[in-house]
This record gives C-alpha cells, sequence and structure tokens, in this order.
C-alpha cells in the first residue's frame, strides 16, 4: 500500500492552533476511537485538552494496572482497539503488567505516554516520575514502542499501529512524548491514513498444504485465539475435510460448541494430547502452540503426522516444530482458501458420522468432574450458565473455578468467553469486565474471580460505580490461594503464605463503594442474583463460598 511520508506538504499541514498533544488525540478520534482509558497527570495535561476538544468518552481508572486490564478488556470482547493515556515513569511501570497480559494473548491496545523532558533522556537528574530508559521498560511487551521528538512522526506512528492492528498479531503498540514536546504547535493534518488490508495467502502455500493435505483419514484442526472472528473458515475447512477441531482456551467460541466436529477447548488434557499426536494430519491456525495452549509435561507435543501451519505471524510457522506445509496471512482467508482448494471429500470422511469427537469430549469432561472440588465448580458454573444468555460473556481470572470452565463452560459465540491464558494475571477479571461492559453496553457479561485475584484491583469497583455498569462481579472465595496450596502440598512443601489472616466482608466491602453487594445462598439464588445483576443501575458483587453448604 502506498503511504504519504511525514515529510509530504500535502501530509503535514499544520493543525491550525493546535498543541502536538491535542492534534494527536484528534487523530486517534479520526481512526474510530471515541473512548479513552485515562488517569490526568501534570505530564499528560495537553492530551487531556486533546480528550476534552475531542468529545472523547474518557473512562476514569483508580490505577494504571486496572486501567490498563479495562483496555484489554474492551479489546476482548468487543473486538476494536483500545487507547490508555498514563503518564511518566509510575504511569508507565504500573499499566505493564496489563500491557504485558494483552500482549501474550494478541489484545490490540494502544498506550499514549508522556516521558521526561527531551534534555533531561537518560540523565538521571532526579526529575519528576523519571526512569532513565522509560522506552525499555515496556517495550518487550509491545509489538512496537517509539518516543517521538519530532511531530510530523505522529501520524505515521499511530498509522502503523492500526496497521498492526488489522493486518498483523494485534499486539499492543506504545507512544511517548517527551513533556516538553506534548505542547509545541502541532505540524500534522488531523487525518486518518488508510488502513492496510488483511496479508493475502500465497497461492502456492495453499497448493502446497492442499497436497499434504490430501488423503487424511484423521485430521485434526487446531484452532487457536488468532481466528475467533474467523468460525464460519473454520467450520467450512473443518466439514471439507472431515476434521475433528480442538480448541485453545483463546478460541472458545469460534465454532457452535454443539458442532459434531468441535472437541472443545480440551487442548490442554491428557486425551486430547494423545489424540492430537495420533492424528494424521494436524492443522494449526491462529496459534503458537505455546506452553499455556497445551500444557503438557515435556512442553512438546509429539506429532506422528503431518503438520500444517497457518499464521499471520511469521515466527509462528516454524516455532518449535517443523511443518510440512505453511500458510503465512490471515487465518480467515487462509481457511477458506484451503478448503476450496481440497476436493470433496478429501478423499476420506475423516471423523464425519463418527462417534469419536462425542466420546472423546464425554470422557474428558468425566475425567475433570474427578477433581475434589470439581463437582463444586461444575455447579456454580451451571447456574451460571443458566443465567447468562447465549450471546452473553464471562471474563475469568486466574483462579481455580476457572481453569475448570476453560474446558467446561458451553459457548457458541466468538469473544464471549476469555481467560488470561498466556500472562496468567491474578486480578484481571474484574477490571477486564468493566471494560468490555463499556465496549459492549448491550451485551451482558459477567467477571469471575477468586477471593484473592479480585482484592488485587478491587478498588476499580469506583470505576464501575462512575461508570454505572450492570455486572455482576462473581467472587468464588476459598479463602486462599488454592492452586499454590495444592502445589506445595503435592511438593510437601509446608504452605506458607497461601492462606490470609482475613478476608473482607465482600458484598460490604462492595457497597462502601456504592456497588450492590450480594452472599449467595442457594444455586436458584445465585441464578436470580446474576440475572438481577443484569439490570441493576450498577455493579453487582456476589460472593459464593467454596464451603457454602448448599454445595456439599
Amino acid at each position: 500500500m502506498m503511504r504519504r511520508s511525514a515529510n509530504d506538504k500535502d501530509a503535514s499541514m499544520p493543525s491550525s492552533n493546535l498543541t502536538r498533544g491535542q492534534a494527536l488525540m484528534q487523530l486517534v478520534k479520526a481512526y474510530g476511537i471515541d473512548t479513552v482509558f485515562g488517569m490526568p497527570g501534570v505530564h499528560t495535561l495537553e492530551y487531556y485538552r486533546g480528550i476534552a476538544d475531542a468529545d472523547m468518552r474518557h473512562v476514569l481508572f483508580r490505577h494504571e494496572q486496572g486501567g490498563g486490564f479495562m483496555a484489554d478488556g474492551y479489546a476482548r470482547i468487543s473486538g476494536k482497539p483500545a487507547v490508555c493515556c498514563v503518564i511518566t515513569g509510575p504511569g508507565v511501570t504500573n499499566i505493564a503488567t496489563a500491557v504485558g497480559n494483552a500482549y501474550a494473548d494478541s489484545m490490540p491496545m494502544l498506550v499514549i505516554a508522556s516521558t521526561n523532558g527531551s534534555g533531561d533522556l537518560g540523565a538521571g537528574r532526579g526529575r519528576l516520575h523519571e526512569i532513565t530508559d522509560q522506552l525499555a521498560v515496556i517495550k518487550p511487551l509491545t509489538a512496537f514502542a517509539q518516543t517521538i521528538h519530532d511531530g510530523r512522526q505522529i501520524p505515521g506512528a499511530i498509522n502503523r499501529a492500526f496497521d498492526i492492528f488489522e493486518t498483523g498479531r494485534p499486539r499492543p503498540c506504545y507512544i511517548e512524548l517527551p513533556i516538553d514536546k506534548i505542547a509545541e504547535a502541532a505540524e500534522f493534518a488531523v487525518e486518518a491514513a488508510p488502513i492496510a488490508r488483511p496479508m493475502h495467502p500465497a497461492e502456492d502455500s495453499i497448493e502446497r498444504a492442499a497436497e499434504v493435505a490430501q488423503g487424511a483419514k484423521g485430521p485434526v484442526i487446531i484452532a487457536g485465539g488468532g481466528i475467533i472472528d474467523d468460525g464460519a473458515a473454520l467450520q467450512a475447512l473443518a466439514e471439507k475435510l472431515g476434521a475433528a477441531v480442538v480448541l485453545t482456551i483463546a478460541a472458545k467460541g469460534a465454532i457452535p460448541d454443539d458442532h459434531p466436529l468441535n472437541v472443545g477447548a480440551a487442548l490442554v488434557t491428557d486425551r486430547a494430547h494423545r489424540f492430537v499426536e495420533d492424528a494424521d494430519l494436524v492443522i494449526a491456525v491462529g496459534t503458537e502452540l505455546s506452553e499455556t495452549d497445551i500444557w503438557i509435561d515435556d512442553d512438546f507435543l509429539h506429532l506422528g503426522g503431518k503438520l500444517i501451519r497457518i499464521d499471520i505471524d511469521p515466527a509462528n510457522l516454524s516455532r518449535d516444530y517443523s511443518p510440512d506445509a505453511a500458510i503465512l496471512g490471515d487465518g480467515g482467508l487462509a481457511m477458506q482458501m484451503l478448503a476450496d482448494a481440497l476436493p470433496a471429500n478429501n478423499g476420506s470422511a475423516g471423523f464425519t458420522g463418527s462417534s469419536v469427537v462425542a466420546d472423546l469430549r464425554k470422557a474428558y469432561i468425566e475425567d475433570m468432574l474427578k477433581g475434589p472440588v470439581a463437582p463444586k465448580h461444575a455447579k456454580v458454573l451451571d447456574a451460571l450458565r443458566a443465567a447468562v444468555p447465549e450471546d452473553g460473556w464471562m471474563i475469568t481470572d486466574a483462579t481455580m473455578i476457572a481453569y475448570f470452565a476453560n474446558g467446561y463452560w458451553p459457548t457458541s459465540t466468538p469473544r464471549s468467553y476469555t481467560h488470561p491464558s498466556g500472562y496468567c494475571t491474578l486480578g484481571s477479571a474484574m477490571p477486564s469486565a468493566v471494560g468490555a461492559k463499556i465496549g459492549v453496553p448491550d451485551r451482558k457479561g459477567i467477571a469471575l474471580a477468586g477471593d484473592a485475584g479480585f482484592l488485587f484491583t478491587a478498588t476499580e469497583l469506583a470505576t464501575a460505580v462512575d461508570e454505572k455498569v450492570a455486572l455482576p462481579i462473581v467472587v468464588w472465595n476459598n479463602d486462599c490461594l488454592g492452586q499454590i496450596n495444592e502445589g506445595m502440598v503435592s511438593r510437601d512443601i509446608t504452605p506458607i503464605g497461601v492462606k490470609p489472616g482475613r478476608n473482607p466482608d465482600f458484598p460490604a466491602f462492595a457497597k462502601s463503594f456504592g456497588a450492590y453487594g450480594h452472599k449467595a445462598t442457594s444455586l436458584s439464588d445465585l441464578t436470580g442474583a446474576v440475572k438481577d445483576a443484569f439490570d441493576a443501575d450498577g455493579p453487582t458483587l456476589i460472593e459464593i463460598h467454596e464451603n457454602a453448604d448448599f454445595l456439599s
């Protein structure tokens, strides 16, 4: 795609009477962004002049980590890029955890920050909020990070971010301006540049993949979060091959839960490992096949058949596994092109008409239910599922009931279930769900957190109340860091630091913020409380204690 240089005269006509900070925010709005998650500070005032002038919605978080999670959740459920604005130094270090969360799970987030004055960078003079190399702090967690000294670079940097969001692996992008540069006059026009189109796969790579796939009798597709919006193409390819579809957690909802070829989000189970390893063909699309995708003892699947990899990220085409065919490009386009290139029935019906997929699915669910607390988890999740509409969503935290829900929770809608799989960050669920509700206000959804994780970012209840989000926040309380406690016990380690001396009265805690609070007394009460929360004029915290009598 041809692009205009920031130095071209027609592209660099100044925005009359605007500072760079003002013009930058108006430019972001020109790319379709109407909401900014932020907290103003002394270094970012000109950005806020721009937010106000552009009439953008501003969501005030109480801590940058919580605000970053809000932006992450906004992107996860809506599919739209999210924007955060933070100050120099602590603003950047505070948001870094949430940026890492979005980076690990490939979420489109633009972070706009200030940094110390251009004459002070790297000097270590003890300036307010100073980090001697702020860019180095955030750069490993982003697709790109850039310090902008020349205002004419701003349009190119913003366009680069939105190109990545649309055509590449949509990871966070970060730009910062020195505080002495933010207030200078803008030298560029507030005009969005064209966005590149998704990468079209090469025809010869499709032909090679079709050759490899022909005649496969027991094919398996491993579908990752990269194709969450390409369910139609996934289903078409699966049906053409008769391929069983094994989802990563990030791909839940990409294909209908009751589709006869859908194994479910089972890739972390021993049964699915053996099933995939026995396949004569595996097509891995939109997935890294990372540790947190597969959770296998020695880190690697030992594939007995041929492998085709499809990904927008070239690094994923050969990382850890050598493919027999590789397709670089948009996953949805690649799957549709491959399906079109294959002959009818592909010389084999695969698993079409077989009970193998249904039997596998039944077996791994039965395995899951054998855990000591699993029946309680199942009862709670069934009660929640009864309350959440078919197109509703759930955002989970790093908590034991969520690890169970990853495989157990049924959903047939894309962007309806999400878990911090890669970074596995405690405290993300509640603020992420606040952001999601802001991004998709007409869809009902819930946050599911453990007692420890909820307390990481509990102050964002204030934001939820401010924004009047009708959000059920379900807190699974076992008064413990449950999985860590189990790990210590299994290794004959005396449990240390896993049981807090005291948890708050969670419903009363919520009420102190002006939210609603409730402690579930039965499974039907839980379902009813969630339904009531969907119609409330603010958030509702609903506590469920693991040792409640009604779960026995």
